[in-house]
């Protein structure tokens, strides 16, 4: 006869796995690390599988580890709101959601309530992540990100953006091309670690023109919505994100001085793990994502 782990054991492993280490995962179930560790140790001789590595002060997943926690995590979410439900809580389903910092910055906060308005009460943690971001150990439902990062899960492109000269229509005047070298530049880069961002020299390069040095000077910023700040408050022209700058084109805040726009290299995927994909609020939110992602970059203002 089969001998079963444990329940007690099965979520210390599901837990220490999630949070990275046992005390993170002792802290959680309110019990010592040492009974987390031989909580998992009984688990893997009841199996006669490895499930961690032991690193320093940290523990790593092995292939069994990994092939595990996503089946147990979904098990614990139906326990919990099994337990809700009986317990006769009202059932408000919980959605963990990340996207990149700019976006979580305004642009997605503000639109939120959209969806709540729409589909009703949802717990929903929304998170600004730099990718990559670890799925399974926050339990993140959906991602929103640059670029097909994550094809080891179910990835779909769903926008192409681009970037667009912008400032406002004080500063704008009757600007052209070639003069635009002379006006206050903000520039945007994601960092030593993120994509490659469109700069004013390829800006200059795709319009045919030759700036010389003064496309290199002016303000800078590490994020796209930074930037776009920057211009909306008068300090320079900024090659700004359609997706963020496209509802202060449309309400006059900023104008688009010069129509040369830049596609950007890749396009915004959305990513949904198996273990997530079949709940009703996660495509209910996927659907909704899309729509106002689409819509932002469909603007009017941006063609």
């Amino acid at each position: 006869m089969v001998t079963l782990p444990s329940l007690k054991g099965l979520q210390a492993f599901e837990a220490a796995a999630r949070a990275g280490s046992f005390a993170a995962a002792a802290e959680e179930l309110s019990v010592s690390a040492a009974a987390v560790s031989q909580l998992i140790r009984a688990v893997e001789e009841q199996m006669g599988r490895k499930l961690f590595h032991r690193v320093n002060r940290r523990v790593v997943l092995t292939e069994a580890g990994v092939e595990m926690l996503p089946r147990l995590t979904m098990a614990f979410q139906e326990i919990g709101s099994v337990a809700r439900q009986l317990g006769g809580d009202a059932f408000r389903p919980r959605l963990v959601v990340s996207v990149p910092p700019s976006m979580a910055m305004g642009w997605l906060s503000q639109r939120l309530a959209g969806f709540v308005a729409s589909h009703g009460a949802v717990d929903i943690s929304l998170r600004g992540d730099d990718d990559p971001v670890p799925f399974d150990r926050e339990l993140i439902d959906i991602r929103l990100s640059y670029g097909p990062h994550y094809r080891e899960h179910p990835t779909e492109d769903i926008v192409q953006d681009a970037v667009y000269p912008v400032c406002v229509p004080g500063l704008a005047g009757t600007i052209k091309p070639e003069g635009l070298a002379n006006l206050p530049l903000i520039h945007t880069g994601w960092g030593p670690t993120g994509a490659s961002f469109p700069s004013w020299h390829n800006w200059f390069e795709a319009a045919g023109i030759e700036p010389g040095r003064a496309a290199q000077r002016g303000l800078s910023a590490n994020s796209s919505r930074a930037a776009l700040d920057l211009a909306i408050s008068g300090l320079g022209v900024a090659l700004a994100q359609g997706i963020y700058c496209a509802e202060a084109l449309e309400d006059g805040r900023l104008v688009r001085p010069l129509a040369q726009a830049l596609e950007l290299r890749q396009p915004y995927c959305l990513t949904i793990p198996e273990r997530s994909a079949r709940r009703d609020v996660v495509g209910a939110f996927r659907q909704w994502l899309i729509d106002e992602c689409r819509r932002a970059v469909g603007s009017p203002a941006l063609r």
